[in-house]
């Protein structure tokens, strides 16, 4: 099983080809998913640090252009399929935002 490794964080594991975004949650980990996994929001985006986290579907593309998102690094944790160890670095969370996670998305 692959290791999601966070910064700051303990690592979680993952079923291989399950959603970056359930593996974190089902980690303990309190990221947001306010859309429900529907690469819509953005709010689940993650910095992929080291590792593979897949190539970019036109989905995610298409949320990442009309928010102005360019780093490569910066990925929707609700459109990777984790299938290999990688650490990443959370950029919003329950906590730092105040907001409710969101529907859990599906798997």
């Amino acid at each position: 099983m692959p290791t999601v490794h966070i910064e700051g964080r303990e690592a979680v594991t993952a079923a291989d080809g399950q959603k970056l975004v359930l593996a974190l949650e089902d980690g303990g980990v309190d990221v947001l998913h306010r859309c429900g996994g529907n690469a819509r929001c953005t709010t689940c985006a993650v910095e992929v640090v080291a590792g593979s986290a897949g190539e970019i579907g036109e989905a995610e593309a298409t949320v990442r252009g009309n928010k102005g998102i360019t780093d490569p690094a910066i990925r929707l944790s609700c459109q990777i399929h984790v299938h290999g160890d990688l650490t990443v670095k959370l950029i919003k969370t329950v906590e730092s935002t105040g907001l409710d996670a969101g529907p859990r998305p599906q798997a």
